[in-house]
């Protein structure tokens, strides 16, 4: 049996203390910080992060150079015959096309993932892939499988300010200032390729009830005919008391899902701000 090694990215949330418990790689995503380059998880932690973010840094995502690919995937394949990758959503970030193009020259041995997925959704594809491998898929294979059920997760978030929507660009300044003023809460959602507007409520409380109400409802008609194969999950930009709150309000509507949880991948932090939340559905391999 070939041996398979699963690659992803820090935008599934996976440190890498957790990758290697797993037995996985991560590649930490680079941002620059006042033209200073970090990497997630290894020069730049969580904490770090907000606090530059809080002192409105000048913040910029990027992407993995082709030459620090290409040096993690050719020391895994020292071990490994084959490399299953799975990067972030191909809608999000150009990662996944560079890594697809790179991939060329692997002659197969490495299968790039077109997931279009993120955080919690990403992580639930990662242990999909390691379960497929576990039970003797190839790389191929794993790809197949999953990029054929890569649209069966729904991803909802609501942030605690408008401040960064309006940084970049997602929304106007006046309706920032209007909105703040009303105390409204954007909903948002990803599905596939995009981040969108879902819906527009005032305050929290309405807000999480949207979310909820959105997943519950995916849960009834898109994923009726899979409902037993559905997994929820929660992501955060907020406090850690703050999420398990959530977590357990998620807990109390939906008894008995299991839950994928872990803080919002910092890609997604730097245009939503802190104090988000986000409940997620997506059906597992």
């Amino acid at each position: 049996m070939r041996r398979v090694a699963v690659v992803t990215d820090s935008n599934s949330g996976i440190t890498q203390q957790r990758g290697k418990e797993l037995g996985i790689y991560v590649l930490p995503m680079p941002f620059f910080i006042d033209e200073k380059l970090y990497l997630e998880d290894i020069t730049l932690s969580q904490e770090e992060f907000y606090k530059k973010l809080g002192a409105d840094s000048d913040i910029s995502t990027s992407q993995p150079s082709p030459g620090t690919v290409m040096e993690l995937w050719e020391s895994v394949l020292k071990e490994y015959d084959e490399i299953v990758c799975i990067p972030m959503s191909s809608g999000l970030s150009s990662t996944c096309s560079t890594a697809m193009s790179i991939a060329a020259e692997y002659k197969g041995r490495v299968q790039v993932v077109d997931n279009q997925r993120i955080s919690v959704t990403q992580e639930q594809s990662v242990y999909d892939a390691m379960k497929l491998r576990d039970e003797g898929k190839s790389a191929a294979e794993i790809k197949e499988v999953l990029e054929r059920e890569k649209l069966q997760a729904s991803i909802y978030i609501t942030v605690d300010t408008l401040k960064y929507l309006k940084k970049g660009g997602r929304i106007t300044p006046a309706a920032a200032a209007l909105g703040t003023v009303l105390n409204l809460k954007p909903v948002l959602q990803i599905q596939g390729e995009k981040l969108d507007a879902f819906a527009k409520v005032r305050g929290w409380k309405a807000a999480k009830k949207t979310m909820l109400n959105a997943i519950e409802k995916d849960l009834n008609s898109r994923f009726a005919d899979m409902k037993d194969q559905m997994v929820l999950g929660m992501a955060y930009t907020c406090t850690k008391d703050e999420a398990q709150t959530w977590k357990q309000e998620i807990q109390e509507r939906f008894p008995g899902y299991q839950i994928v949880e872990g803080p919002l991948s910092l890609s997604v932090a730097c245009h939503i701000g802190p104090g988000a939340m986000a409940v997620t559905c997506m059906k597992k391999a």
